[in-house]
């Protein structure tokens, strides 16, 4: 936590070196961890009936903490992989300032809606819920959607192979690992219920013909 808040200090403090983007980006950071926080907090307190934590989802957790903070912070805040830094023209900043809108809305949103059914790992609670109303009413995954959003925005506000970039093929894999084995415990816990949301919501876009 100490060290965390020390480069987010050096990031704040080396502003000029890193420009407008990667302000853009450490605003969208703490807002993001302004939203989760307290969620994290009060969750701590579900009884969890099943878990699923595997070396997978350790190692799924792991990549996301280090591409989508960790090694921006350290590029941001010390300029190590300056070695590895791009330049994209001007108006990819304001198209990843702009990206940080939806993004940030569908994340408070989506946690907002979910309550005490929200977790950081793939765990059911007791008296877990199906929720299907607000951002959940057309999508399943409105989460994930925003995180595709920030992933989607973070190349372009810091221009770096490692800092910026590395954090696409970390929440690919994510996506395509972890999410299948959200949607089977869900299946699990809640059967013809979940397939009914299944049919009239999409996984990460609106299914409006359901």
């Amino acid at each position: 936590m100490t060290i965390g808040v020390g480069l987010l200090g050096l990031a704040v403090l080396r502003w000029r070196q890193n420009g407008a983007g990667a302000l853009v980006w450490l605003a969208a950071l703490l807002v993001m961890l302004a939203i989760r926080t307290p969620h994290t907090l009060r969750n701590r307190r579900n009884v969890v009936v099943d878990a699923r934590k595997d070396f997978a989802e350790t190692a799924l957790l792991a990549a996301m903490f280090l591409t989508m903070m960790v090694l921006p912070l350290l590029q941001l805040a010390t300029g190590a992989f300056g070695f590895a830094d791009y330049r994209l023209p001007s108006g990819a900043i304001v198209a990843g300032a702009l990206l940080q809108i939806p993004c940030l809305w569908l994340f408070w949103r989506s946690h907002a809606d979910l309550g005490r059914n929200w977790s950081p790992g793939l765990e059911v609670r007791e008296d877990h819920s199906l929720i299907t109303r607000g951002v959940y009413a057309r999508v399943r995954h409105p989460m994930y959607a925003a995180i595709w959003i920030s992933v989607l925005a973070q190349p372009l506000l810091i221009q770096n192979w490692i800092a910026g970039f590395l954090v696409a093929p970390a929440f690919a894999a994510m996506w395509f690992i972890r999410v299948p084995k959200e949607e089977t415990m869900m299946h699990l816990q809640f059967g013809k219920a979940w397939e009914a949301y299944c049919a009239r919501a999409g996984r990460l876009l609106p299914r409006w013909t359901a």
